[in-house]
């Protein structure tokens, strides 16, 4: 199918004679002076046709209102036409999306921060009804003197009535003295608030608040020792202890009842570990357990999913699926078995999600016993999971038909022991029970299951008050679902669902309003915009700023009209402001006029006269300029080539190349300026030839005239820069004078230089001086002989420019130490290169070996006392123990690659090339300045080194070779090509000397994803490894550069999981809840 032709559909033809066409009026009006009505509807445009369909609004055509407006279907990005959801976006949040959805649903908690641990155990205790019973009916005057129970009573308060669906948690959370910003563990708040909570309540004296936690959460337990040889338990197995919850296993269990199972094991005691019996009086067998003595009412199980790794010193999260049933018979689970049937119903799962142990995210799912439905808890958010904990249609349960536990007897000591399989989950029933299963869950709750008798026994809960109770049943106000609210709380609760209805009625009606009065003005924009073409040529008319339309046409305020724009001098409707004003209709005009006033009125007779005529007078006159410029023009051109004959005026030959460039223009511009200011002197003469920019042309007296006139007109503040110079004028001998002076001076340069590159012409050409043995040579600096060949080589613009080097004499002075009158640098590495000796880098090292000559010559040269020169000598060394001058990181030439018969013999082997200088080495001071320089490198702060991972089988040559020298700089050393490549990347880090290898590698891997343990680290071929080592220890040091290469052993994991393990771990293990009120009244 063929694509339809669009492409000339809305384009806007341009009248290619309009210019023409008005040219061609302009002068009819000058010549005869004469103004027609057919002129003015011409010059006006008012003749043009009423347009359509094009995509903006043509300036150039006043009978067009295309593009004032959107399409129906079309909207702006500001303003009037904007999208309706923006519009009411900039109203502010609109505070009925956080109504809540409805009675039954419940509502989310802020984090704020870190404290999802907290709103996960605040949502389950508030789910469980008894509980929040308990705490609703605690007095007035118990709540004022405990704070924390009094704000968790409010906010109890507000999940149970407020209208809101989030409620702000932060009082309650301030009121604990908590750091919202610090993630902590969710068992061990919900251990240290009950407990908290518990000795708060204590001070009630309404039964059902006072032992609201010991009654639900309080368990007994016992640890029984029996011996094996008597048979009798020990004195401490009587004792009963309690317990608010079980802590299970989960390592190597895959299920609820095998965690059972392993808490309630039997530990043998024998061989070392043998117990004392009381009535055997000796050390005998014995067997160690747990027995449960009597459950709660909540039986909440604290799943272990975090356990210490000893080679690392660190904990780590259990991530291994872990069943658990939804009916759980507790039955034969305990010490004394019970005739009853110990049912319990699954109610809430707390689940940390994230691999790490001290950071990830809770979220808690709970059932609803008024609807039976299931929610998630996820701080704000709050979804219905309908009737299965993992959501309808999840995948994380299963249903098994689970036999009798026929083969687990209860033994007599009440633990069970299953010697063929543990079951995965426990029922009375013969038929199947749901099991779900999970690898974040963290704590199961399960609630007892009673019948109808027991709920009406169960102290009180769910029942009638009892009779001391009188006093508080005036002080109490009902919700809906019969829970007990206090009556000071309840109109408090009142008060702000009054208030947040309010607001959200307060929204709704500005936002009625203001949409009704933007579709208001749309409707009248769009009216009048219909309105405002005008049909025919004798129809009258108004003229209308095109800036104020546009503005009216796009603007959600009003504003009055505002002509003012299209007036000319005269007040009148000017000929040159026609593309910036529309043709309005009488109508459309009565309409805007009627309701926005302002002005000033302008008529179809409102057209300017007066402009007209002027207007046609500017024409003639840059039609007579510009044909005047091109005349003058031609003229340049001739001077340029040097055609002209009767020059009589000088004008700069630069600024006339410009000039004969630009395009020709109706009247003169700023660049017309200054025909003659580079070729004049700051004397006011004629600037000499010679001198820099003051190349002149002359031009004759016409053209000048008309370039003068220009100039003149352009800036007639600056007749400087127009001064006439005719032919007769002499240039300035001043800068003659100085010219010359200065001529004579580079010259002189020139003569001096170019003799020194005589006298040295080996060092000026950075050719190689060859080395003879027992000749005598001189040291100099590297780095003054590197300045020196700059400046005796330097060339035309740059011989001025060159900075001559400093005094020979005192950089020779600065290489002799103070203290022993010693030379402070060690002598140059010597190499054989094609049968001679010479020094290997004058530009790597220190000093640079120069003949006898060059030294006189540089003596002479730059002043220098020649016998302050520092001499060496190149011998022969028959002992490298010997003590000279020589250096231990020279690398001597070998006798046997000298071509000297005289001195080769039967030892040649044995001795080596040697350099002495005069005065000797002072290695004490060397030594002093190595050690300083070594630990200004061992103490750096905040530098840069380099780090490059290898992703292919070798990183890049230059990328070796760089790794194993001491600095790397990548601008210099490598392109931009090899900085990111198919091998690897290259990356900058921040370091100090005292950064571990531990935390560098941490920061590679938030720079380049290689998780820490598969990162393999080299400086050039040594690997670095050991962790807890600085970089100072490593000897890594500021530009150096790393190869680091990903094994790919270790899985991915996030970097977060890690920093908060550092954190916990490493830095502050045992802070916990300390300095909290959690904490306030237990020893230390």
């Amino acid at each position: 199918m063929s694509r339809p032709t669009t492409r000339g559909k809305n384009k806007r033809h341009r009248q290619v004679n309009d210019v023409d066409l008005k040219s061609e009026i302009l002068r009819r009006i000058h010549s005869t002076g004469d103004i027609t009505d057919d002129d003015v509807k011409k010059l006006y445009k008012i003749t043009k046709p009423i347009c359509q369909g094009c995509r903006v609004n043509t300036k150039d055509n006043p009978n067009c209102f295309c593009g004032l407006i959107p399409p129906p279907n079309g909207s702006r990005k500001t303003g009037l036409w904007q999208k309706t959801s923006e519009i009411v976006q900039d109203l502010g949040p609109d505070p009925s999306k956080d109504l809540r959805a409805s009675e039954d649903s419940p509502a989310g908690l802020t984090n704020l921060g870190a404290t999802c641990y907290a709103n996960s155990i605040l949502q389950c205790l508030y789910m469980n009804k008894s509980f929040r019973d308990g705490v609703f009916s605690v007095e007035a005057d118990v709540l004022k003197e405990q704070p924390v129970l009094d704000q968790l009573v409010r906010l109890f308060a507000q999940l149970h009535v407020s209208k809101m669906a989030i409620i702000d948690s932060a009082p309650f959370i301030k009121t604990l003295e908590l750091d919202n910003g610090v993630q902590q563990d969710s068992h061990e708040f919900l251990t240290l608030l009950l407990s908290l909570l518990e000795r708060c309540l204590s001070h009630s004296k309404i039964p059902k608040a006072k032992t609201v936690i010991q009654d639900l959460f309080r368990g007994n337990v016992s640890h029984v020792t029996r011996c094996l040889k008597c048979g009798r338990d020990s004195e401490a197995s009587a004792k009963m202890e309690d317990f608010y919850e079980l802590e299970l296993n989960v390592k190597g269990l895959k299920n609820l009842g095998d965690s059972l199972d392993d808490y309630l094991s039997v530990e043998e005691l024998c061989g070392d570990n043998q117990y004392y019996c009381e009535s055997c009086k000796t050390r005998v067998d014995a067997t160690r357990s747990i027995k449960l003595r009597s459950l709660p009412e909540v039986l909440n199980f604290q799943l272990k999913r975090c356990v210490f790794l000893p080679k690392t010193t660190m904990r780590k999260k259990i991530t291994s699926a872990f069943s658990f049933p939804g009916v759980l018979n507790m039955q034969r689970r305990l010490s004394d078995p019970s005739h009853l049937e110990l049912t319990y119903d699954l109610k809430a799962v707390l689940i940390h999600k994230g691999t790490a142990v001290n950071s990830g995210h809770y979220i808690a799912h709970i059932k609803d016993d008024n609807t039976g439905q299931w929610w998630e808890f996820d701080d704000e958010q709050v979804s219905n999971l309908g009737n299965h904990p993992f959501g309808e249609g999840s995948s994380n349960s299963t249903k098994r038909s689970e036999p009798q536990e026929a083969t687990k007897e209860a033994n007599a000591d009440g633990n069970h022991l299953d010697s063929k399989r543990p079951q995965l989950c426990e029922s009375s029933k013969a038929n199947g029970v749901e099991c779900f299963s999970s690898n974040d869950a963290y704590m199961l709750m399960y609630y007892f299951r009673h019948g109808k008798k027991d709920d009406e026994k169960r102290h009180g809960f769910g029942g009638t008050q009892n009779s001391n109770n009188n006093n508080t049943e005036t002080n109490i106000k009902l919700s809906c679902d019969g829970i007990a609210l206090p009556s000071f709380i309840s109109e408090e609760i009142e008060s702000l669902n009054a208030s947040y209805e309010s607001a959200c009625e307060d929204f709704k009606n500005r936002k009625e309003k203001e949409l009704g009065c933007i579709t208001e003005r749309r409707q009248e924009v769009r009216s009048i915009l219909s309105e405002a073409p005008v049909l025919s040529l004798e129809e009258p008319f108004y003229w209308i700023s095109t800036d104020w339309l546009r503005q009216w046409a796009d603007s959600i305020s009003e504003h009055a009209i505002d002509n003012t724009p299209i007036l000319c001098s005269h007040g009148k409707v000017s000929v040159s402001k026609v593309s910036c004003m529309k043709r309005l209709s009488a109508t459309a005009w009565t309409t805007l006029f009627s309701k926005y006033a302002g002005g000033p009125t302008l008529s179809n007779a409102d057209y300017c006269l007066d402009c007209l005529v002027d207007g046609a007078q500017s024409l003639v006159s840059a039609d007579s300029y510009r044909d005047r410029r091109l005349l003058m023009r031609t003229l340049a051109t001739d001077v340029l080539l040097g055609k002209c004959s009767d020059g009589t005026f000088y004008v700069s030959k630069s600024w006339l190349q410009q000039w004969v460039k630009r395009k020709n223009l109706d009247t003169p511009t700023e660049a017309d300026a200054g025909p003659t200011a580079s070729i004049r002197c700051p004397h006011g003469k004629l600037m000499p030839e010679r001198a820099a920019g003051a190349k002149r042309l002359l031009v004759s007296e016409n053209l000048w005239g008309f370039i003068y006139e220009d100039a003149i007109t352009v800036k007639p503040d600056d007749p400087l820069g127009s001064s006439p110079f005719p032919i007769e004028s002499e240039q300035c001998l001043e800068c003659i004078d100085e010219l010359s002076e200065v001529a004579s001076l580079e010259d002189t340069m020139r003569a001096v230089k170019l003799q020194q590159r005589q006298n040295h012409e080996k060092l000026a050409s950075g050719k190689n001086i060859l080395l003879a043995v027992h000749s005598k040579y001189y040291l100099i600096p590297s780095s003054w002989i590197a300045k020196w060949k700059a400046y005796v080589n330097a060339s035309g613009k740059n011989i001025s420019s060159c900075e001559e080097p400093e005094p020979l004499g005192s950089i020779i002075n600065s290489l002799i130490c103070d203290t022993h009158t010693q030379l402070l640098e060690k002598p140059p590495e010597l190499v054989w290169k094609r049968g001679s000796i010479v020094q290997k880098s004058s530009v790597a090292d220190g000093l640079t070996i120069v003949t006898e000559n060059d030294w006189k010559c540089f003596c002479s040269e730059w002043d220098v006392v020649e016998e302050k020169g520092i001499s060496a000598m190149i011998e022969f060394s028959h002992s490298e123990g010997n003590n000279n001058t020589e250096s231990s990181e020279d690398k001597p030439v070998p006798i046997e690659h000298l071509d000297n018969g005289d001195e080769a013999n039967g030892d040649n082997e044995s001795r080596l090339l040697v350099i002495r200088t005069l005065p000797q080495i002072c290695e004490v001071c060397i030594g002093e300045r190595k050690s300083c320089e070594l630990m200004q490198k061992l103490t750096y702060s905040n530098e840069d080194i380099y780090v490059y991972l290898v992703r292919g089988k070798e990183a890049p040559k230059s990328i070796l070779e760089a790794s194993e020298s001491t600095t790397f700089e990548p601008d210099r050393r490598m392109s931009k090509r090899s900085r990111r490549t198919n091998n690897g990347n290259l990356i900058t880090l921040k370091v100090s000397a005292t950064t571990s290898i531990y935390q560098l590698k941490m920061m590679i891997w938030e720079s380049l994803g290689v998780v820490k343990e598969n990162q393999l680290l080299f400086k050039g071929s040594r690997t670095i490894e050991e962790e807890t080592f600085t970089l100072a220890d490593m000897n890594i040091f500021p530009k150096d550069l790393l190869l680091v290469r990903d094994s790919e052993i270790h899985e991915h994991r996030d970097i977060a999981d890690e920093i908060s393990e550092q954190k916990t771990d490493v830095q502050n293990t045992e802070e916990g809840f300390r300095g909290t009120l959690l904490t306030a009244n237990i020893p230390s």
